[in-house]
């Protein structure tokens, strides 16, 4: 019988459970047998596998998190630890992997489909959402409403106590999740890696909010935009504002995925596990419009995903 190997690496996102659960699920009703690699690419190379089957996987569709756990593999990013890989697909008689992950994940990938010539097929799986060829990707859908939550309760102090309050969420490279979020909570100003700004402009902003009877404002800003803590700082010395800073951090991470991460995992895991069926890969599932697409794997970080620019400058046209 063929058997799959299946792993979560680089960050936790919400739904990836329910991922591997559509995998195993799918795969044995296609006569697969499924092994869950522990601890991502380190898990590959020390061989650390466990059999899964279908009631292995219940109860985990509701779970944040991995149940494979996952952590970083620096020897993975070396020619030694992709043969060392390699080697053990080929020992444990492996036909095809599926690999849960971001853009970090999927560079794994390709270097693993094309050293061992093992069928490989990655599944978009981050909360940065930064993933080309996929409008969107598992967990991205639960951390917006996890940071819409919290953001939504501190505009409550902020309401209260007439502040400014400056909401760091996640996003290093890209931004977004902050414009999405700061979109939904209707921030005054939103801060993206993408979008250059001047403190002397958004200080302006605060000004003109104001003195058309603004008593408090949020500030939702990607953590690869600036440094949040100088920036709450300057506008409480310029502005003479009761200003405060709140990051939130890995929060965002974690936490029961919402139903539409779910469902985007199992349509996932059905496409992931048929093209392994179908002998394709170097692969990767998404998603354009409501319709399951695969791409080449490498096209997820060679071509940049923008971000969408007019959500942008509507939110803008909102914070009045």
């Amino acid at each position: 019988m063929r058997k799959i190997a299946v792993a979560t690496t680089g960050g936790d996102a919400p739904g990836m459970n329910a991922a591997i659960r559509a995998v195993v699920r799918l795969a044995e009703s296609m006569d697969f047998n499924v092994v869950g690699i522990h601890r991502g690419y380190c898990g590959l190379i020390e061989e650390d596998f466990e059999e899964l089957n279908a009631r292995s996987v219940s109860g985990i569709i509701n779970l944040g998190g991995t149940i494979l756990r996952t952590i970083r593999c620096p020897e993975m990013e070396t020619p030694e630890g992709i043969s060392k890989a390699s080697e053990n697909l080929k020992k444990n008689h492996i036909d095809g992997v599926i690999v849960i992950g971001g853009d970090g994940s999927f560079r794994g990938a390709w270097a693993l489909n094309k050293e061992s010539g093992v069928p490989v097929v990655g599944i978009p799986a981050t909360i940065d959402n930064d993933i080309n060829n996929t409008d969107t990707t598992i967990g991205f859908d639960t951390a917006v409403n996890t940071a819409l939550n919290a953001i939504d309760k501190i505009r409550d102090t902020a309401t209260s106590h007439e502040r400014v309050f400056v909401v760091e969420v996640m996003g290093r490279k890209r931004g977004f999740l902050a414009l999405s979020v700061g979109l939904a909570a209707g921030a005054e100003i939103i801060l993206v890696p993408e979008v250059p700004f001047l403190v002397d402009d958004l200080e302006q902003t605060l000004e003109e909010g104001r003195r058309k009877g603004k008593h408090s404002s949020i500030i939702v800003m990607a953590e690869g935009a600036g440094d949040s803590r100088l920036l709450t700082e300057r506008i409480a010395k310029d502005l003479n504002y009761e200003a405060r800073l709140s990051v939130l951090g890995y929060m965002q991470r974690g936490g029961n995925p919402t139903a539409a991460s779910r469902i985007l995992a199992n349509r996932f895991g059905e496409s992931a596990v048929q093209l392994i069926s179908e002998g394709k890969g170097a692969k990767m599932v998404g998603v354009e419009g409501n319709n399951i697409i695969s791409k080449p794997i490498n096209q997820a970080w060679e071509t940049p995903k923008k971000l969408d620019l007019s959500l942008y400058s509507l939110a803008n046209k909102l914070a009045v």
